[in-house]
């Protein structure tokens, strides 16, 4: 369980234990940006996945840091339906990794179209599909060495393994200085070694990871900051308001810490670049990466609406699935208080979110950056 921590004091917090999508369906039903991007990989899903008719040998594919699930279930859908049509009965198993307070029991319900949209319950509509949950973090190995096709990864490899310290003048390490922005580098650059050390691992030779992961592209942007309002600034400040009229304490305004870390292609690449790092030793080695911009279909539709769609609507559209994900936070960072009390403040945090965004609509989105990389396993 994460132990709160004095202003000001740098040891480190581990976060696995509470960090957690919003639960019930919430999270994939308003994160329609990640289903998006998830998407739009398909293609290089599908060429590293090419149909084997004959073959018998199971396939074996991980899906990490998942969530619900629901937001590449299509994806998934798509690819076993294609494999399918091919010819390619092989026995498929797939494998859903989160941490444990993910919400696997609606992940397992929407795969087999007992809850939501059954369209893409595949688990349903294919013969030979197996669908498993995994409890353990994904800087952990999860899997037998040599035993994996394929894994792949999406809006989750941000995640920093523990918080290194809390950010005091921001909530965000995007918005850090100095030593805490320092700390929160560091951390990441060992979890990303393990994240791919574990990989390596797992991956049969010849098998490849596919992470679409948020970071920083070369013109710097990154979620929620493509132009207009900093989706990560307006958090900070309407945290700190909070602070400054008493109804938080400076204490729960720093412990309002993400636990993320955007790191940009260059940081994302180097250990795999390197011939002599760790990583290119265990066997792994880049394929491809870039960059992709996958704009908030939310702002999207405002603007394509004219009049029809009210700034207010708008606002009531796109703060869910800024909540979404980042609800755990605030909410945590309350956690001494009764229940009733803090979620009332988190409940106030975003309806004042709201209604800056419905008051000026302008500039307000959550448009999606995420550093797309393709990784194969070597024989070592």
């Amino acid at each position: 369980m994460t132990q709160a921590m004095t202003r000001g004091d740098q040891q480190a917090r581990n976060t696995q234990g509470v960090l957690s999508m919003r639960s019930g369906g919430y999270y994939s039903e308003r994160t329609a940006g990640a289903r998006i991007a998830i998407n739009n990989a398909l293609p290089m899903v599908r060429a590293a996945l090419p149909p084997a008719p004959g073959a018998k040998e199971p396939l074996r594919l991980a899906d990490y840091g998942s969530a619900d699930g629901g937001t590449s279930r299509e994806m998934w859908y798509r690819l076993i339906e294609g494999l399918r049509d091919a010819g390619d009965h092989r026995e498929i198993v797939l494998t859903y990794t989160d941490l444990p307070s993910n919400d696997f029991s609606t992940l397992f319900r929407t795969m087999q179209g007992l809850q939501g949209d059954p369209a893409f319950a595949y688990q349903k509509a294919f013969d030979g599909v197996s669908v498993h949950g995994c409890g353990t973090g994904f800087h952990s190995q999860l899997f037998p060495k040599d035993s994996l096709d394929f894994g792949f990864s999406a809006t989750a490899m941000h995640y920093v393994s523990e918080t290194p310290c809390d950010i005091t003048n921001h909530v965000h390490a995007v918005g850090a200085v100095g030593e805490e922005a320092e700390r929160f580098a560091a951390q990441a650059r060992k979890d990303w070694e393990r994240i791919l050390l574990a990989r390596a691992a797992e991956l049969k030779p010849g098998g490849r990871f596919l992470c679409v992961n948020f970071g920083i592209d070369e013109e710097g942007r990154y979620l929620g900051n493509t132009g207009g309002v900093q989706m990560f600034d307006m958090f900070a400040t309407l945290w700190s308001e909070m602070r400054d009229e008493g109804r938080i304490t400076p204490e729960d305004f720093d412990r309002a810490t993400f636990a993320q870390y955007y790191r940009t292609q260059a940081e994302f690449t180097a250990p795999l670049l390197d011939e002599t790092s760790p990583v290119s030793r265990a066997g792994l080695r880049l394929v491809s990466a870039g960059s992709r911009h996958t704009r908030c279909p939310y702002e999207q539709a405002f603007a394509e609406a004219g009049g029809a769609m009210s700034a207010a609507e708008f606002a009531a559209n796109l703060v869910p699935t800024l909540r979404s994900w980042s609800e755990t936070v605030f909410r945590t960072a309350l956690s001494g208080r009764p229940a009733e009390e803090a979620q009332s403040l988190v409940d106030l945090f975003y309806r004042r979110y709201e209604d800056r965004v419905a008051a000026d609509p302008a500039g307000h989105a959550m448009d999606y950056i995420h550093i797309v990389l393709e990784i194969e396993k070597t024989s070592v």
